[in-house]
């Protein structure tokens, strides 16, 4: 490995142009190559990918394999480097799954790639095969540049994410397949670092009421009625005193409401359905303590059930942190003009890097989520580029920046964690 340089790596300093060996035009029909591969999740189309994807990675020098997990989901590990003992390694993790499309409300087809004013549209374009793209192009540039990376670059490309990554990301990370020192997910972040991200609690809270005549609805009880204050005292509850800094408060949407059996007919029963977001620490016990707090407070006569369905951990990179450091420093000049650290309010695997495994996991991507998702979802070309440039400069100095840190110290030796929850309560459920 070659030495350090004092403070590790510097961004700035003299070295080969990587960034100049970024094409807009190869980064743009790489991930629209990708969008115009069907890859919905339900049902979980992930295999469709695997070609192109195994294809892209081999041509650059990346050895390759398909890891199946046991429900027949395809992900694609790809390395790029000698996988010698003692050299450092950097993991790229994306998801290749994106979520379903309703196709009368896009204006374009949402799987053709389509290239408008500047924008590539369609769905996964945001989210997040022009992260892929963007990460793939980086590791391009560095070979065209002829840089001896002397650290390895690893890609995890992943199933369902979408909808938990129970067969994707967790169960790479149970198989025992996830080493690495540290590791950068792109998913869309406006092109910023984000080193937080809430978590979901989801649960049914089934409310009993009395039947009676609807003409007469005093002599009966309402489930519907009881259920409505339990809404109102859940919804926009506030639940920590003290926000996180970068996360805010805990939420509670009170997403589904259904109850009753006649017009005619007081209702004996109502169900609401509740996604409540968590913060890094929380744990599913501590989300279901306040949420039958804040109910018991606010309704103490009320006849209710909690019933938890689904729990996924919030998670955090605390700061200070050198590797969230070096990300930020990776960042072209144009893109650090926002300047700062960003949390997400919705989840990604990282989580499982994080909490599963202590792996250092900045989530840093083109495109913003608020297309992710939506009809004729986009994401900038030049975002492209610059993601591309930004990753092309963090695998080029991830090894000076190992040596600088120490960071490799106790990196080999990391065991999965328990996960917080049973599997049973995550199957099925989404994921954000």
């Amino acid at each position: 490995m070659r030495p350090a340089r004092p403070g590790g790596f510097d961004a700035n300093r003299p070295r080969p142009a990587v960034d100049t060996f970024v094409r807009v035009d190869r980064v743009r029909e790489t991930a629209a190559e990708l969008v115009r591969i069907d890859t919905r999740n339900p049902p979980g189309r992930e295999s469709a990918a695997v070609p192109a994807l195994v294809e892209l990675l081999g041509a650059i020098g990346c050895a390759t394999e398909v890891f199946t997990s046991r429900s027949g989901r395809p992900s694609v590990l790809a390395g790029y480097g000698r996988a010698a003992p003692g050299r450092p390694t950097l993991l790229i993790n994306g998801h290749v799954d994106v979520v379903p499309v309703a196709e009368s409300d896009w204006t374009v087809p949402p799987f053709e790639g389509v290239v408008r004013d500047g924008r590539l549209i369609g769905r996964g374009a945001a989210d997040m095969k022009g992260g892929i793209a963007a990460a793939i192009e980086g590791l391009r540039a560095c070979v065209d540049a002829g840089i001896d990376l002397g650290a390895d670059i690893v890609f995890h490309l992943v199933a369902d994410e979408e909808t938990g990554g129970v067969h994707g990301t967790e169960e790479l990370v149970a198989a025992g397949v996830v080493r690495a020192d540290a590791c950068i997910v792109p998913e869309p972040t406006d092109l910023r670092p984000a080193v937080a991200e809430r978590g979901s609690w989801q649960a049914r809270i089934e409310v009993s009421g009395t039947a009676g005549h609807g003409g007469d609805p005093a002599r009966g009880r309402s489930a519907v009625a009881d259920a409505a204050r339990v809404t109102t005292a859940l919804h926009l509850a506030r639940f920590h005193d003290v926000p996180h800094p970068l996360l805010g408060s805990p939420t509670c949407n009170v997403a589904m409401v259904r109850g009753g059996v006649a017009a005619n007919v007081i209702a004996p029963n109502c169900v609401l359905t509740i996604d409540r977001r968590t913060l890094p620490g929380e744990t599913a016990d501590d989300v279901y303590a306040s949420i039958v707090r804040t109910i018991d407070a606010a309704c103490p006569d009320v006849d209710y059930r909690v019933v938890p369905t689904f729990f996924c951990e919030a998670s955090e990179l605390p700061l200070p942190h050198p590797f969230a450091d070096f990300v930020d420093r990776c960042r072209p000049g144009e893109a650090r003009e926002d300047a700062g650290f960003v949390g997400l309010f919705l989840g990604s695997d990282a989580r499982f890097l994080r909490n599963r495994l202590a792996i250092p996991t900045v989530v840093y991507g083109p495109g913003s989520i608020r297309q992710a998702h939506g009809a004729d979802e986009w994401v900038e070309i030049e975002d492209l580029a610059t993601a591309a440039r930004t990753f092309a400069r963090a695998m080029a100095g991830f090894a000076d920046f190992v040596a600088g840190t120490g960071a490799r110290e106790g990196s080999e030796t990391r065991t999965p964690r328990t996960p917080p929850t049973t599997a049973s309560e995550r199957a099925g459920q989404p994921r954000d």
